[in-house]
């Protein structure tokens, strides 16, 4: 009995160190993001933690060498783990307002102290693999089995651990009720060992539960973040979604909300934003470019479609496909951004994906899902470009939004270079006003000063002002194509050491800028 009970124990441990990780990324994605940098601080101090875990464990299970001792570490790991969302919950709080507001030294501190929250409670957790193997070992000729038999059910829930926070905790009752269940988990089995070795030492923790459930039902009231305006947010397996309302304007920002993905105003078909620009695509074509050879549009990065609503407005029922990877960002377009046009086919996978397995071809090909630091690197290569022509008219039109700061224009430069080696002309448009620049690829030679021409014979037909306006603004905006950069493929795209890049030297430059 014992014995099931220690495995038992072990395995729950392993769930839930994995688990807490998972966690953790969520936690901190929600203020922090989603970069490279956000999960290789997560995950490596995570195994410094656990490295220091299995030295202490080795050797505080040689000096005390019992069942009481090994439930009171794990009791102990599994209240640090509670304690987890409400220490962190002000922490976060602080620091959103601090990456609103680019306050880089308060991120940072910010960023410092929750990672500080996790050494106890994986530390303690790391302690129990190798005082586990120290109990159960009770003959050194069966050393090798009793070890091996150890570290695998600890890694079968370590396993466990990685897809049950992501695929079903989180987007069922939330990051903070994630670290309580792992919490509860823990602490369950440490009462139950109890009970089994020895009942007198349950004196030493049964107050733990009842005070994790009276700080949960104080800290943890309330929204996850407290922005201006906000009428909705929730958890889904990919993203942290947030609706904030102003001026009688919706917003969809994602995680640490530092980007606005989608925008909606009832009524109003301009939105003095990036999105106006996808509209343009077509007239880089040689003039005159006829509105109805616009047939058909296909989007990756649909969000909650705001770019699918302006092309409808401005060139009628066409067939649109839309591939959002996030199935609850589909949901919150249909029900806060008005996303119900009949001609539009929402479909929940990945855009390559998607796109691969279309059989269709389409006028245009937009895509919205690069936005620094979270630039997917499969959207980004040759291979991609190439995938996409294939799947455009005679003269179709990829347009893409890509993220900059004012002075650091590589990315740019680099994705010009990367379309360029597929499309044998590559336009460049900055977006006035934000740190977006919108770059057009085509597939027939064009000119640039093609859109001049294009808007003089929409003026003259009178086509939609929202177009002309669109276009107007494009022209004024255009930019020199590069004529050189690096071309990303998929075997070499270091797209987040160049955005890494970017951001560290603008925080740098917006650090020193406060301090003169």
């Amino acid at each position: 009995m014992q014995s099931i009970i220690l495995m038992i124990a072990v395995f729950i441990s392993g769930l839930s160190s994995l688990g807490m990780e998972m966690a953790a990324s969520r936690l901190l994605g929600n203020v922090f993001g989603t970069s490279n940098l956000v999960w290789a601080n997560i995950i490596g101090l995570i195994l410094i933690y656990l490295t220091a875990g299995y030295f202490i464990g080795g050797r505080w299970a040689d000096r005390s060498p019992n069942m009481r001792t090994f439930y009171l570490i794990l009791a102990w790991a599994a209240f640090t783990t509670g304690l987890i969302p409400m220490a962190a919950r002000p922490v976060l709080l602080r620091a959103a307002a601090a990456v609103e507001n680019l306050e880089v030294a308060l991120m940072a501190g910010s960023f410092l102290a929750m990672i500080i929250l996790f050494v106890f409670p994986v530390t303690l957790m790391g302690c129990i693999s190798p005082f586990a193997i120290r109990l159960a070992l009770t003959d050194t000729e069966h050393a090798g089995k009793i070890s091996g038999r150890i570290y695998a059910i600890s890694t079968l829930g370590s396993i466990i651990g990685t897809f049950l926070p992501t695929l079903f905790l989180i987007p069922t009752v939330g990051t903070s009720n994630t670290f309580l269940i792992f919490s509860g988990l823990l602490l369950l089995m440490a009462i139950i060992g109890l009970v089994v070795n020895d009942r007198k030492a349950l004196l030493y923790i049964i107050w733990m539960p009842v005070v994790l459930i009276v700080l949960a039902l104080i800290f943890l009231k309330g929204p996850i973040k407290r922005t201006t305006g906000q009428i909705f947010e929730d958890e889904s397996a990919y993203n942290y979604i947030q609706v904030v309302e102003r001026d009688g304007t919706r917003f969809l920002m994602l995680n640490e909300g530092q980007g606005i993905h989608s925008v909606y105003t009832p009524g109003q078909d301009l939105t003095s934003g990036t999105w106006d620009y996808f509209l343009v695509a077509p007239f880089f074509n040689s003039p005159a470019v006829d509105m109805e050879s616009v047939e058909s549009l296909a989007l990756v990065g649909l969000a909650a479609g705001t770019i699918a609503k302006q092309y409808t407005n401005v060139f009628g029922a066409i067939p649109i496909d839309g591939w959002e990877i996030d199935p609850g960002i589909i949901e919150v377009g249909r029900t806060y951004f008005d996303m119900t046009e009949p001609n539009l086919n929402a479909v929940a996978s990945d855009g390559r994906w998607g796109l691969n397995h279309s059989g269709k071809s389409y006028s245009v090909i937009g895509i919205d899902a690069y936005r620094l630091p979270y630039i997917p690197w499969h959207l980004t290569t040759q291979e991609f470009f190439m995938e996409s022509a294939e799947h455009l008219t005679d003269n179709g039109v990829v347009v893409i939004n890509v993220g900059r700061t004012p002075n650091d224009r590589r990315l740019i430069n680099a994705l010009a270079a990367t379309m360029g080696s597929v499309f044998p002309s590559v336009h460049v448009v900055d977006v006035s006003g934000t740190f977006n620049t919108i770059l057009y690829a085509t597939v027939l030679p064009t000119e640039p000063e093609n859109l001049v021409y294009n808007l003089l014979s929409l003026q003259e037909s009178g086509a939609n002002p929202v177009l002309i306006d669109t276009i107007e603004l494009a022209i004024t905006n255009l930019q020199e194509t590069p004529a050189d950069g690096m071309v990303f493929t998929d075997d070499v795209a270091p797209i987040e050491k160049l955005t890494n890049a970017i951001i560290i030297q603008f925080a740098l430059n917006e650090s020193l800028e406060i301090l003169r």
